[in-house]
């Protein structure tokens, strides 16, 4: 990874004008890119690009940029989103074309519009491209079909990013939605967040899937119930990153069987 300097930006050249491109890379799979992604990859002077954006999707970053990681890690090496928006910045009053790819899309669970109103801010030109972001394709990749008109009214996504997050949700108000439920970020809270869903009123039978790594050849995942989720977890770890996802909709996994991934593994 290249080394980060971040010059004062009172000494940057404001003659300049360059431009930053809000990049959503899609949840792994590079032919899950979108074209208009791919083409801000190959066109851009500069990327700076999270963890989460697949080392096949790396591969595809043309000779000349420069490429600079700024992911974060839970526990492990981390780029400040202060450090972020200054390398954002700099290389824009530089004149330079910088592509800001993130895993999904920006805008879910991003930081996206964080980075979107620092920019405005600073008088940056600045484009959003969306992408394919984890719940959708982990889930679609998986046979889970987010919405069933026969068991879901809708879907909701929630980060449980830290201990503080999962105290703050409303568990009552999530059980009484009747949705699809997908957390993003919740691996090493999982059995938590089972155990708050059945203390506040879901049946302890409800599907549970936890998507490792998806959309990738190494995608794996537990199915299971809230209640056998402890059992489960002890006999089988899953790697990060890992989505989850409670509901009956879970259960249309044994139904639907996407050829995409024919040699997947699976926990029952």
């Amino acid at each position: 990874m290249d080394s980060v300097t971040i010059q004062p930006t009172s000494t940057l050249p404001h003659y300049l004008h360059g431009s930053v491109t809000l990049v959503g890379a899609g949840p792994g799979d590079p032919e899950l890119l979108t074209v208009k992604a791919l083409n801000s990859i190959l066109d851009a002077d500069v990327i700076l690009y999270d963890f989460l954006v697949s080392p096949e999707i790396v591969a595809l970053f043309p000779k000349q940029s420069h490429a600079i990681a700024v992911g974060k890690r839970c526990n492990g090496q981390s780029t400040s989103q202060q450090t972020i928006n200054e390398l954002l910045l700099q290389y824009a009053q530089l004149g330079k074309k910088v592509c800001r790819l993130k895993g999904g899309d920006p805008f879910i669970f991003g930081r996206g519009g964080e980075e979107a109103l620092f920019l405005e801010q600073h008088n940056i030109q600045c484009a959003i491209i969306p992408g394919i972001t984890a719940a959708m394709g982990c889930c679609s990749y998986s046979g889970i079909p987010l919405t069933h008109r026969q068991v879901s009214r809708g879907f909701t996504v929630i980060t449980a990013h830290s201990q503080k997050d999962t105290h703050q949700i409303n568990w009552q108000a999530l059980v009484e939605l009747q949705h699809s439920l997908v957390f993003y970020m919740g691996l090493n809270r999982a059995e938590q967040i089972a155990a708050q869903l059945m203390r506040h009123g879901m049946a302890a039978s409800t599907p549970i899937a936890i998507i490792s790594q998806g959309t990738t050849p190494n995608q794996s995942q537990l199915i299971t119930s809230l209640a056998q989720l402890p059992e489960q977890l002890a006999k089988h770890a899953l790697p990060s990153p890992a989505l989850i996802v409670v509901g009956d909709v879970v259960t249309y996994h044994h139904q639907i069987h996407n050829t995409l991934l024919r040699d997947i593994e699976y926990y029952l």
